[in-house]
């Protein structure tokens, strides 16, 4: 298995975005899941933040997010930060997932509480965040589906719901994106020439997804969109920053081009990776190894099976 890349748990990755891990390494989570916090690019205070993601609701989280509030506002000069502003305006669900949404509620009490503290007795009024989230275009009838139910317990008034989908702001830039799952989203900040994936797309690893051919779909609009946009980097919900994220092998495509040969060809790039992330894995596990030596077939673009199969007569 690949190695996993050590990430900070609170990490800068540009002047815009702030990277805050979510306490969570699993085997699906790789290192974390990563909520970004993008600072506003329209005014010169630091508050108010846009977050993306809560993550899970771990409590090691929490102390990690308010470090990169605070650490964000210190960067200027106490005459540029508003302390009636809230830390953070708008939070955007990328999808459904527990490990996305299930630390609104500690996030929420979080964001209160940092607010009062900061003013206190004064006559300003706290006003919470805008809830972002992309409706599902079909029913999620899964049973880990927590975000109703994490949605009726939140208190009146720690909130603003958004029963449309709507984003007031300019930049980050949501696009529909399903195929992980029916209401993934990614987003685009075009100061960073980058595209933040959430679990379309990861850092390391392959993405898993919930139908393969919308999945296909929405990752040929992303490889599109990144060229027409030049987004050349990527931010994934787990793992580390893609620096190049139109990069792909010859081996990857030529795999792609063959399992998915029925789909069009703009398809086979994106496509191709994943298989190809695959075929490492079996070949680790001694299920298949990479072919060499063969006639017009480049060197390592050929795999077959380790171990025999029983036919039934």
């Amino acid at each position: 298995m690949e190695k996993l890349e050590a990430l900070a748990s609170v990490s800068r990755l540009s002047e815009s975005v702030i990277r805050v891990l979510g306490q969570n390494p699993g085997k699906f989570t790789l290192q974390d899941l990563n909520n970004q916090a993008p600072t506003p690019t329209s005014s010169g205070k630091q508050r108010p933040f846009t977050l993306v993601d809560t993550g899970e609701g771990r409590e090691e989280y929490l102390p990690f997010l308010e470090s990169a509030f605070g650490d964000a506002n210190a960067a200027v000069t106490s005459s540029e930060v508003d302390s009636a502003a809230a830390d953070v305006s708008d939070i955007i669900i990328s999808h459904w997932h527990p490990d996305h949404v299930g630390g609104l509620p500690s996030v929420l009490a979080l964001l209160k509480r940092l607010w009062d503290q900061r003013n206190g007795n004064a006559a300003a009024t706290f006003k919470p965040p805008r809830l972002h989230k992309f409706p599902a275009t079909i029913p999620i009838s899964n049973t880990n589906n927590r975000l109703p139910s994490i949605l009726e317990s939140l208190l009146p008034g720690s909130f603003t719901p958004q029963s449309v989908w709507k984003y007031h702001l300019t930049a980050p830039r949501p696009a529909h994106t399903p195929g992980h799952t029916v209401d993934s989203i990614c987003l685009h900040f075009p100061q960073d020439n980058a595209l933040y994936t959430a679990d379309t797309v990861l850092g390391q690893g392959t993405a898993v997804f919930e139908d393969l051919a919308t999945y296909l779909a929405s990752l040929g609009r992303m490889l599109e969109f990144c060229k027409t946009e030049k987004a050349v980097k990527l931010y994934p919900g787990h793992g580390p920053v893609v620096e190049d994220g139109q990069e792909a092998s010859v081996d990857d495509v030529d795999a792609g081009a063959t399992i998915y040969s029925a789909y069009p060809e703009s398809l086979w790039l994106p496509a191709a990776h994943g298989v190809t992330l695959h075929l490492r894995k079996l070949e680790g596990e001694g299920v298949v190894k990479r072919m060499v030596g063969r006639r017009s077939i480049p060197a390592g673009n050929m795999w077959a099976s380790e171990r025999r199969c029983d036919r039934g007569r």
